[in-house]
């Protein structure tokens, strides 16, 4: 795997970080801004709506520029915003930070898996995107339980503070590893027609459907983690960093062995993650009053969440492949749709008076939708035919495969 891919994977750290960390830290903005919890739930929204539309945006945005001065602007922007978010004065002020910033990391995000994607031949799609969401893993194991800790003892805007240092730090490897990446021959560039025409197919929307629910499913819960284990669990304000970092170990085995299995079993990957998803987000609406069953579900809800991560990425790729920088701009708009809708539906859940476990029960019933619409994928896909699409940044062919369930 080329060292440029790691690199994208250590910018994704930060990026996942600053996108994942607010989970730990919405009891004290809530009472430093002076409002509910499920108000400060919805900078959580912010963020992933900025994501939703800064992938496609950006991404179009950017189809003919220099690949590597993109990622460094990118970048750059996220970690002002990050400085912007620590000297908040007021909600609002923090809000718009929160979009900005997203807008910033989707385009990072999509133009990061174009360039990963055109570094490896096609059947190391997944282990290329793995090493990339690897970075959101280890964010979920260190720098959101980190973000956490900081918010417990030096207050929120420390973690800012961090997620701004750890940009600095990206932004240096982007300049010292990432290669110039020349631009394709005139004939050869990418157009935004041809690339546009990816959303005919209707494999490309029961993708986005799929990766939307999935991930909304999950973070509908994974949002209000930090007020269900105090709150129904039990547990003291000091745990929650140590078991948001359990989420994010299970979410680097699941990444790690979902990355491995599903190049060549795509669809069995996706099938399994998301019923093993659906079940846990069900068993910790049962058992949320147990804090032993809560923590260890949610160290099993970090591994089937992230185990089918690199399959959705690869899925999307696969479907829409003559057009690489929108695919990676689907994929991060749809994960986002999810990331946006998902604590939006939780937030509701809890303002309705049903309480923090309620929102597991939610988020069940969007993973299940999930799991029917890909068994629909799944069926259309047996009746598709082998085709030949773009798979390179030069406009090279490549075939698809038929992916063994």
């Amino acid at each position: 795997m080329p060292v440029a891919v790691s690199i994208l994977g250590l910018s994704v750290f930060a990026l996942g970080t600053s996108e994942f960390m607010l989970s730990g830290l919405l009891p004290p903005i809530a009472a430093d801004m002076d409002v509910t919890i499920p108000q400060a739930g919805l900078l959580i929204s912010a963020f992933a709506i900025g994501m939703v539309i800064g992938a496609p945006l950006l991404a179009v945005a950017t189809l003919r520029l220099p690949r590597r001065t993109t990622l460094i602007a990118l970048i750059s922007l996220f970690g002002l915003g990050q400085i912007a978010g620590a000297v908040a004065p007021s909600y609002g002020f923090l809000f718009a930070s929160r979009v900005v910033s997203a807008l910033a990391c989707a385009g990072f995000w999509a133009v990061g898996a174009a360039v990963a994607i055109a570094m490896v031949p096609q059947n190391a799609r997944a282990r290329a995107m793995a090493v990339m969401i690897g970075g959101l893993s280890i964010a979920n194991v260190l720098g959101v339980p980190a973000g956490a800790f900081l918010g417990e003892y030096w207050g929120w805007r420390a973690a800012f503070w961090a997620v701004a240092a750890a940009s600095a730090v990206a932004l240096v490897g982007i300049l010292l590893k990432i290669p110039h990446i020349p631009l394709p021959a005139a004939a050869e560039r990418p157009t935004l027609g041809r690339e546009l025409r990816i959303y005919r197919d209707r494999q490309v929307w029961l993708s986005v459907a799929i990766t939307a629910l999935a991930a909304g499913g999950v973070f509908c819960a994974f949002s209000y983690l930090a007020p269900l284990l105090t709150e129904v669990a039990g547990l003291g304000s000091r745990w929650v960093p140590w078991v948001l970092g359990l989420f994010g170990v299970g979410a680097l085995i699941g990444t790690t062995v979902g990355g491995r299995v599903a190049d060549g079993r795509l669809f069995g990957v996706l099938l399994s993650g998301i019923t093993a998803s659906t079940v846990l987000l069900a068993g910790l609406a049962l058992l949320a009053s147990s804090a032993v069953a809560a923590v260890g579900l949610s160290f099993l809800l970090g591994v089937s969440t992230f185990f089918t991560a690199p399959a959705l990425n690869a899925r999307m790729f696969n479907v829409a492949g003559a057009a690489p920088t929108l695919a990676g701009a689907t994929t991060t708009a749809a994960f986002n749709l999810g990331n946006t809708g998902g604590p939006w539906l939780g937030g509701t859940v809890i303002s309705a008076g049903h309480g923090f476990a309620a929102t597991a029960w939610a988020g069940a019933a969007m993973t299940l939708t999930a799991l029917a619409l890909t068994a629909l994928s799944l069926r259309l896909h047996r009746h598709t035919p082998t085709r030949v699409v773009t798979g390179s940044a030069t406009g090279s062919p490549s075939p698809v495969p038929t992916p063994t369930p």
